[in-house]
């Protein structure tokens, strides 16, 4: 005779607690203590108890997913074959998401989506009748679409001014970061003319880093002409590409160039060196996230590093606590960075000099 498999009634036996108890701790609801939640799952993983997913969604009216749109990099003279290279910030934010969703008892469902594809709005309005929220990152929707999906399902924005009225935005704190990396240009190493290389358009996190580097700049006696506020695309190729097409000007170039990502840091670099220009030598360059190559690239990047794990995480946690609704949540949360100095800046790389990075804060209740 066969062994019936376990059920959630011998689970409630092992653990010595109630069946209901068992119910909370499978839904991951913060009523259950964590040291009662620690017996269930101990007593899950002896009995070698697997959940039933679909009583489970039924039971509860939800589907216990969790959506992610991100944008999809361009297509053009494979250039995604480049971007896949390396590591992707995006990678790192929905790796974060990932774990972070599966702690909560949620599965993480991916999409992309294409600035060519005018569809693309619909696209994420079919995902909601899939998901019990969503997470979008940069650009994925402009501000009249995301009040229309909001309607319909609870949204994270990552990245934003944070005046959204419909959405939780969690964005870094890009004004603070480029003043401190402005700062280090300026009184550090006595740079007074500088550039900017701009992600794509329509960002927020670009144009509140262009802004808030031009502004800072300005205070602290430089300048930063139009001709040095280049347009990139967030891309190894579009870094590379903005900064051709200035050397093609003939204009002297200016002191340093801060770029708005990593990624077009290392293109920019790559077409410095290939035109005969040495970094830090005859000009600086920093970046922005501080993804894993910067430290080995060479020189080794001066950049600012945030958290894109503990940008996914806060996150999420702030669409579960939307979804379970035991809590109001901060709609705007405002992430730490830290600035990373190396030697791509003209500093000594010994130990790599950096700031404090604080924890990321947890999602609060509104204040108001």
């Amino acid at each position: 005779m066969v062994d019936s498999p376990p059920t959630i009634y011998d689970v409630a036996k092992k653990a010595g607690v109630s069946i209901a108890t068992v119910s909370r701790a499978l839904n991951s609801l913060s009523t259950v203590r964590p040291s009662t939640r620690a017996k269930v799952v101990a007593a899950m993983e002896e009995l070698q108890f697997v959940p039933n997913s679909v009583a489970r969604r039924l039971s509860s009216g939800k589907h216990w997913i969790l959506g992610l749109v991100f944008m999809r990099a361009p297509v053009e003279n494979d250039v995604l074959a480049v971007e896949e290279a390396s590591l992707l910030y995006t990678d790192i934010v929905i790796r974060g998401a990932e774990t972070r969703a599966a702690e909560r008892g949620y599965s993480l469902l991916l999409s992309s989506a294409d600035e060519t594809h005018p569809s693309g709005m619909a696209s994420i309005l079919s995902l909601t009748g899939t998901v019990d929220g969503l997470i979008l990152l940069d650009r994925v929707l402009g501000d009249d679409d995301v009040a229309d999906l909001a309607r319909r399902t609870p949204v994270v924005l990552l990245a934003g001014k944070g005046d959204s009225p419909s959405a939780v935005t969690i964005r870094v704190d890009n004004e603070k970061a480029m003043r401190g990396l402005a700062e280090h240009l300026v009184n550090v190493h006595g740079i007074v003319h500088v550039g900017f290389v701009a992600g794509a358009s329509q960002s927020p996190d670009s144009s509140a880093r262009a802004s808030a580097f031009r502004e800072a700049i300005t205070e602290l006696g430089g300048r930063l002409d139009d001709a040095d506020m280049l347009d990139g695309d967030w891309t190894l190729a579009g870094g590379e590409a903005a900064m051709q097409l200035r050397m093609k000007s003939g204009e002297p170039l200016p002191q340093a160039f801060a770029c708005a990502n990593d990624q077009m840091a290392i293109g920019v670099i790559y077409a410095l060196n290939a035109s005969g220009l040495k970094v830090p030598d005859d000009i600086v360059v920093t970046g922005f996230d501080d993804i894993t190559v910067t430290r080995y690239f060479n020189p080794p990047l001066t950049t600012i590093r945030q958290s894109g794990k503990l940008l996914a995480e806060v996150a999420v946690d702030a669409l579960v606590a939307m979804l379970d609704g035991s809590k109001e949540v901060e709609r705007t949360i405002v992430m730490p960075t830290e600035l990373v100095v190396r030697a791509s800046c003209g500093c000594v790389e010994e130990p790599e000099m950096r700031g404090t990075f604080s924890e990321p804060p947890t999602p609060q209740r509104e204040v108001g």
